[in-house]
């Protein structure tokens, strides 16, 4: 497991403390309202042990999300294989999910390219998607920070959304190694911890 920092954020492990504050993340209608919720504990806690999952079986996932001694989680973000198969797949997605106390602060940029370079750098990835429903618009805002781009040609039906569902048609964004750059200010400080 390796755990990055940034300048103000760290993205690490997932431990049995993290179970409450994510719940309640996940509780707001805010933080739902364009992706899949997580109905109760139970489903919350099944969600930490598959992120464990991934990063024993991938060597990357979906990190909580802290910020040092402020709060011990604000989110998370990270890296995941897509579950489902699509044109661009297959493929790893870059995911972010923050607590609306926390938005607005540059956090899930910041934490997104710490993500970003490991994938690159670390993990030797050549590409990585994002999608998000066409209505979040901050969520393509953050894309477009990092310099992801899109080309209406990919959006997409998502496969695992109902046809009336609302979120069902989907934008892609994609960032190519050769393309990223990790000299970012948020990037500062950048590192990463192995255990």
């Amino acid at each position: 497991m390796m755990n990055l920092r940034t300048k103000r954020l760290v993205l690490r492990e997932w431990n049995d403390d993290d179970l409450e504050p994510l719940a309640r993340i996940n509780d707001n209608p805010r933080v739902v309202r364009y992706v899949a919720e997580l109905l109760d504990r139970g489903a919350v806690a099944a969600w930490i042990a598959d992120q464990r999952e991934h990063f024993k079986k991938h060597r990357f996932g979906l990190w909580a999300l802290e910020l040092p001694s402020v709060a011990k989680l604000i989110g998370f973000c990270g890296l995941v294989n897509v579950p489902y198969q699509a044109h661009f797949t297959p493929a790893v997605d870059i995911e972010w999910r923050l607590d609306p106390a926390d938005w607005g602060q540059g956090y899930a940029t910041e934490a997104a390219s710490a993500a970003l370079s490991f994938g690159f750098a670390h993990l030797g990835l050549n590409e990585i998607v994002a999608n998000a429903a066409v209505a979040n618009l901050d969520s393509r805002r953050v894309m477009e920070r990092l310099g992801m781009t899109h080309n209406p040609k990919d959006d997409f039906d998502h496969p695992l959304k109902a046809g009336d569902d609302p979120l069902q048609r989907q934008v892609l964004y994609r960032v190519r190694s050769e393309n990223w750059c990790i000299s970012t200010s948020a990037l500062k400080g950048f590192g990463i911890d192995r255990e």
